[in-house]
This record gives C-alpha cells, sequence and structure tokens, in this order.
C-alpha cells in the first residue's frame, strides 16, 4: 500500500482541486480523503502500519499520470536513436504514465508481428505503452491495413505519422472505416508537393539559410482537406502537432460545427514554446516537421489551448543521433526529443505566464488524450488506476542528463519550472528524482 499525504491533488477530469491524501491499494487508488492515515487504518481490513509506504507531497502537486499520445520510440528499425526501454524511461522522469506509439517503425506497425512485438515488448517496461498502426501499408498511401485485424491485436487507433495521405478517396475510405470502429485516426498535415526544403519555416528562418522551406500553404490546405473529409464520414480525428494560426482557426470553426466532437487537435510544447527565430539559434536542434513559425502562429497556438480548439497537448517525441542532426540544415532529420521537457515548458511557458491554470494545463495531457483513445488513464479517482505524478511547480533545474538515449533538443541546458519528484504507475512508485 502506499500513502500520498499532504499534497495538492488536481484531478481536470473531474474539475478537482484539493489538499488532501490519497490511499493506493493493490494498483488503484482506494482513498482520497481528509483523513489521517491512522483514521483510516481503522476502516482498512488487514493492513498495518508497517506495511504502508508513505510519500509526504507537502508543498508538491499530485497529478493523474501524463499521457503522450504521440511518440516515436523508434524500435523496431532504428534502436540506435531510441528503443522502447530508453523511451519509457524517458517517458517516467518526464512524469508520463502512458504514450500511444506512432507506426513509423521498420518494418511498419502494418502487420499483425510488428504490432505484437512493440506491445511485448513495451508491457515489460514500467510504462503502459499503447500503439497506433499504420492506415497505409508500408506508408505507402495506396493501399489500407487491416484495420480491424489490428484493432483486435491491441492498436488503438491508426495513423501514417509523417507522411501525409494525399489520395483523398482512399483517405475518406479510411476514415468511414475509423467512424465504424469507433477509434482516432490522426494524421500529419503537410503538403509535400508545396515544400521546397522541410522542417525549416518559408519566411525569416528559410532566408536566413537561404533555402525554399516549408510554406504555411501546406499545413492550411490538408488540414482544411481532412476536417472537411472528419465532418462529412462523423471519424474521429486528430489533428497533429498544429503550427500555423490558420490551422488553428480552421479547427475552431470545425469544432463548432461538429455536433459529435469528434475534432481533436495537437500542439506541442515547442511549438507553443519557440518560434522560428529558435532555428536561425539552434539551427538543426530546433528543425522540425511541421516547422516552428513566426511568434503570432505561437500566439494563436496559446489562444487555442487556452479556448479549447487545441485539446491535447503531445511532444511528438522524435529522437535522432547527434551524428545525424550535425549533417547540414538541409540534410538533417527533423525533429526533437520532448518527453523530459514537456510538463516543465508548459508550467514556465503557459502556467508561470498566467496563460493556462494548472488544471487547464493538465487536461490536454492527461484525461482529454485518454478520451480520445479510449484510455483508461489520465484521471485520479477512487476505484480508478493509481497512475499518478507528483512534481513541484516553482522548483528549477537545468535541462539536461537526459534518460532518453539522443540527446536532440533545443532547450539543453535551459532553465525551466517544474520538476518531476515521483511517477506511480499501477501503484508503484517506478521514478523517483535523484
Amino acid at each position: 500500500m502506499l500513502w500520498i499525504k499532504n499534497g495538492r491533488v488536481i484531478n481536470p477530469e473531474t474539475k478537482y482541486d484539493e489538499r488532501v491524501n490519497i490511499l493506493i491499494n493493490e494498483g488503484k487508488v482506494s482513498k482520497i480523503t481528509s483523513k489521517t492515515i491512522n483514521e483510516l487504518l481503522n476502516e482498512v481490513k488487514n493492513c498495518k502500519m508497517d506495511e504502508i509506504q508513505t510519500i509526504d507531497a507537502e508543498g508538491y502537486i499530485v497529478a493523474p499520470g501524463l499521457v503522450d499520445v504521440h511518440v516515436h520510440f523508434r524500435d523496431p528499425g532504428f534502436t540506435y536513436k531510441e528503443d522502447i526501454e530508453t523511451g519509457a524511461r524517458a517517458a517516467l522522469k518526464g512524469g508520463f504514465t502512458s504514450v500511444v506509439l506512432m507506426a513509423n517503425t521498420k518494418p511498419t506497425v502494418d502487420n499483425e508481428e510488428t504490432l505484437t512485438y512493440v506491445l511485448e515488448k513495451g508491457a515489460k517496461t514500467d510504462l503502459h505503452v499503447h500503439s497506433c498502426a499504420a492506415v497505409t501499408k508500408g506508408l505507402g498511401g495506396k493501399e489500407m491495413v487491416d484495420m480491424d485485424m489490428l484493432l483486435a491485436k491491441g492498436a488503438v487507433g491508426f495513423t501514417d505519422d509523417g507522411i501525409p495521405i494525399m489520395d483523398e478517396e482512399l483517405l475518406e475510405t479510411a476514415m468511414k472505416k475509423v467512424a465504424e470502429l469507433g477509434v482516432p485516426v490522426s494524421l500529419h498535415e503537410e503538403d509535400a508537393s508545396l515544400i521546397t526544403n522541410n522542417g525549416i519555416n518559408r519566411g525569416k528562418a528559410s532566408e536566413h539559410y537561404g533555402i525554399g522551406g516549408s510554406p504555411r500553404e501546406a499545413e492550411i490546405s490538408l488540414i482544411e482537406r481532412d476536417l472537411e473529409v472528419a465532418l462529412r464520414t462523423g471519424a474521429i480525428l486528430n489533428v497533429q502537432h498544429i503550427s500555423s494560426k490558420e490551422g488553428v482557426e480552421l479547427v475552431r470553426q470545425a469544432k463548432k460545427r461538429s455536433d459529435k466532437g469528434n475534432i481533436h487537435a495537437e500542439a506541442t510544447p515547442h511549438h507553443f514554446s519557440m518560434n522560428e527565430e529558435a532555428v536561425i539559434k539552434h539551427g538543426t536542434l530546433a528543425k522540425m516537421n511541421p516547422p516552428l513559425r513566426e511568434e503570432a502562429d505561437r500566439r494563436a497556438i496559446i489562444e487555442g489551448l487556452k479556448d479549447g480548439t487545441i485539446d491535447i497537448i503531445a511532444t511528438d517525441h522524435a529522437p535522432h543521433s547527434a551524428e545525424e542532426k550535425a549533417k547540414p540544415i538541409t540534410e538533417a532529420p527533423s525533429g526533437i526529443i520532448g518527453l523530459e521537457t514537456a510538463l516543465s515548458l508548459g508550467i514556465t511557458n503557459l502556467v508561470q505566464t498566467g496563460e493556462l491554470s494548472m488544471s487547464e494545463l493538465l487536461a490536454p495531457m492527461t484525461c482529454n488524450p485518454a478520451k480520445m483513445y479510449h484510455l483508461n488513464a489520465g484521471t485520479i479517482e477512487e476505484g480508478k488506476p493509481a497512475d499518478i505524478v507528483i512534481f513541484s511547480s516553482d522548483e528549477e533545474w537545468t535541462v539536461g542528463d537526459y534518460e532518453s538515449k539522443s540527446t536532440n533538443s533545443p532547450f539543453t541546458e535551459m532553465n525551466l519550472k517544474g520538476v518531476v519528484k515521483y511517477t506511480i504507475v499501477d501503484g508503484k512508485i517506478v521514478y523517483t528524482q535523484s
């Protein structure tokens, strides 16, 4: 049994925010109470004080374990960048208790064997590891996977993340199928035909490097198309890693037209924390798809988080080796790691600045993504799994000393607020700040 005392318990799912104690028993939340442990022992049969482990959370926030629904662990196929074990350790250090992996591994998660490998390897870690399957075979955009079979074998949704689906007829067929199955499809919204050099915004950043870059129209055009298809079919659509102010507004208007609440959108911590100036300063470490854009776009993303247009914060944790990121700006791969900095970036750039309350930050990192993917996670309630993060919102730390196998982040050596003290999964302490 585990006793968490004196913490400020914030549960966005139920709008709960109180200084109370939590008793965890057999992997579940047993009691949320203002009573002392001695008072509770009289109510719990066959329990002795010396059988209870205690965490004093005085001055800390106790929240649902974070849920990240856009993660790359590079396993199988690219384990020199990351593998499921190192990715899990990075997630736990960041306060995450559940993740959803993307399908762009090698081989692709478009078949039973690869999906089973990922899920079985994930089950051996202390993290709840879920996985999407691909929408199309080999991410080729030509032929749909067997969605019924992959869902039955444990996939929680579908995505060709990293590669947009350009065939609108095939996309509509896929959306009709996921609508029938009741699971989300998550889409990467960039029309490659409009992009000269990906990962760098067309504007000040591309001019600095003397390259063509990625125009905002590449994102806008596909978001507009895919929202229309989703509204037509009734599919649960997740617009991934939104980067443009126009994209935010398109989602805002589509949500008003949706009577099912099936339209969702992600923002990454890097897109609400940085603009294209970071690419000029940090080079390839700030190169990602879609790119960091203008300050007006960053502000629009924050406004989207504030009004609920963007209802999910997801890291798009994308490890790459130092050798790969050391290549020239047009050759280096896009993407940064994000699991170990996500909560701190939210606290530093959204809560400390007064843009969001702590509960408003936590909702898109816990209950909202969990509900979209139908995960039994993202909440602290009696009888529910004891997946919990305990953190200091005021303590400062210097980014570095990563658990991830890769270190590709523009936030390295920055000072951020928010330090994870404990991560608890199924009632077991699986990470403690050293």
